[in-house]
């Protein structure tokens, strides 16, 4: 009988994957919202035309404007579209106070508009899983095999194995090369203050291969990729269509799912107009996004009223004025992701690791500084050629927390409502604190300082590595899942996305993701 995947962004695609290698028939349910045809055109435009040809207003609405948060934080988009967060709160009634996080419709889910950034975890961030990283190694080596992997062999890797035996290179920016070799002839020295640097790993095709040509170095990353250099899940979808084993179905919103025996029944309807959809499958994997898997589980449970803890990490952000400048760094082919890794662990800063991306010059990072400069913004141009930026995780230990509740709600299209509230961790910002003063006092080794005053500290989500909602533990109770990502007391129905991860560390959180879905439809699939 079919297996069914609920949710295409990276969760959904490694367990399908794995899923089609056990020999398994898929069908995969989902919304599937994506860019408007106006817009692909002009993309499509941009990938057969060099880039000194194009034009200056089509790129100009593909950059569209970022909006900001509370916090000035751009919200990200995908080609100067709001696609991938659009139509959620009607289509899949929630709100949020004091929380900053957004699920997803689209196909892809948010690989449309994330960072690319990608590590393992190690165990000593994980000793409270029912798994380590030992029982994860193969199903790293698998998601990457999905997303490619553009990283180098350095410092990083006496943390982090790169789980790929032939990893691409990128050409790190001229001011990210400056970081990093000033930073290397600190290494010895930050070693002993906790400090690991090392390149940027990113989910990117770095050079040519049968998926299509290698980065460009065109400068839009921040706004997308007209080659499909940056992984994107909707692209692995594409390519599971050519298995006869697999489907796909869109225009669809999954609303719970009940087991019955030998099978799952799961009730849906379309998006566009609310026509019933009954499917009945031999197992479902949940893998539509925290806040989507909350409202299946706890409608299909009938948990109104019943709170979820969701773990989030920490995120901020604060400049990096260096003392020497990059000149042109405007004119400068180059890619515009982040640029250099910086994992820090000491006990000055707490119990847990500290994760660090630092980024170097783009549009995003220059309209940055126009906003935090404020009245002084009209200088920016002037610092462009020395400013980076530096973008901070913690543990979910370290960070606050959301509290997601189910409430009828006769007015909304499922008459119910998630609500989620932010339940702030006192410690969280002295962490913060804490890491600033780090980074001020290696301002030798970093070549400049960062800027207190400039510090943006994000809402609760904002940095949308959350989850842990529904814990894996070896004995699952209330409220948690056991090893395969079951919620008691199904058998049949597994989580399959970040909401079974117990807790969240402050490295990147899509691999491990990937990873454990993997992990959990790989060992699922041959169950009677």
């Amino acid at each position: 009988m079919t297996h069914c995947v609920v949710g295409s962004g990276p969760a959904g695609v490694a367990c399908a994957s794995a899923l089609l290698d056990q020999g398994v028939t898929v069908l995969m349910l989902d919304t599937g919202l994506a860019l408007d045809a106006q817009r692909s055109a002009m993309v499509r435009a941009l990938a057969v035309t060099p880039p000194a040809d194009w034009s200056r207003a089509q790129l100009a609405t593909l950059k569209g404007a970022l909006p900001a948060d509370a916090t000035g934080i751009p919200l990200k988009l995908s080609w100067g579209s709001d696609f991938p967060y659009r139509n959620t709160t009607s289509t899949i009634p929630w709100s949020a106070d004091g929380v900053a996080t957004q699920p997803s419709l689209a196909l892809g889910g948010l690989s449309n508009v994330w960072g690319a950034a990608m590590l393992p975890c190690r165990d000593d961030e994980i000793a409270r899983w029912p798994v380590n990283a030992a029982d994860l190694a193969d199903h790293y080596r698998a998601a990457i095999a999905l997303t490619g992997l553009a990283a180098r062999h350095d410092d990083l890797e006496s943390l982090f194995p790169l789980h790929s035996d032939a990893p691409e290179t990128l050409a790190t920016s001229r001011q990210g090369s400056a970081l990093l070799n000033r930073l290397q002839e600190h290494a010895p020295a930050l070693r002993a203050q906790g400090w690991t640097v090392g390149h940027a790993r990113l989910a990117v095709r770095a050079r040519d291969s049968a998926r299509g040509p290698g980065c460009q170095y065109c400068g839009l990353c921040m706004h997308g990729c007209p080659w499909g250099c940056i992984y994107n899940s909707a692209d692995t979808v594409r390519r599971m269509l050519e298995n006869p084993r697999f489907s796909y179905r869109g225009n669809t919103i999954v609303r719970q799912v009940e087991e019955h025996g030998a099978s799952v029944v799961v009730r849906a309807v379309q998006q566009d107009n609310d026509t019933p959809l009954t499917v009945d499958v031999s197992r479902v994997y949940l893998a539509g996004g925290v806040i989507p898997t909350a409202q299946i589980v706890l409608r299909s449970q009938q948990a109104f009223g019943r709170p979820l803890t969701l773990r989030d990490s920490q995120y901020f952000l604060v400049p990096l004025l260096l003392g020497r400048a990059t000149p042109d760094v405007r004119a400068e082919a180059l890619y515009t992701l982040s640029q250099a890794f910086i994992e820090l662990k000491h006990a000055r800063l707490g119990p847990r690791s500290v994760h660090l991306q630092v980024y170097g010059y783009s549009e995003v990072v220059g309209d940055a500084a126009r906003q935090s400069l404020g009245p002084l913004g009209r200088w920016s141009r002037h610092l462009e050629d020395r400013l980076m930026v530096v973008q901070g995780y913690l543990h979910s230990d370290e960070s606050s927390a959301i509290e997601m509740t189910l409430q009828r709600d006769t007015t909304s299209r499922s008459g119910d409502r998630l609500t989620l509230t932010a339940k702030i961790n006192a410690r969280t910002r002295a962490t913060v604190g804490r890491v600033v003063r780090e980074l001020l006092r290696r301002n030798r080794a970093l070549g400049g300082f960062v800027i207190p005053p400039l510090l943006q500290f994000a809402q609760p989500g904002r940095g949308f590595h959350s989850g842990g909602s529904l814990p894996m533990q070896r004995q699952r109770a209330s409220d948690t899942s056991d090893t395969l990502g079951r919620p008691d007391p199904w058998q049949r129905v597994h989580v399959v996305d970040a909401s079974v991860l117990p807790d969240i560390p402050a490295t990147t959180i899509t691999l491990t993701v990937m990873a454990n879905a993997h992990r959990i439809a790989s060992n699922s699939a041959e169950l009677s």
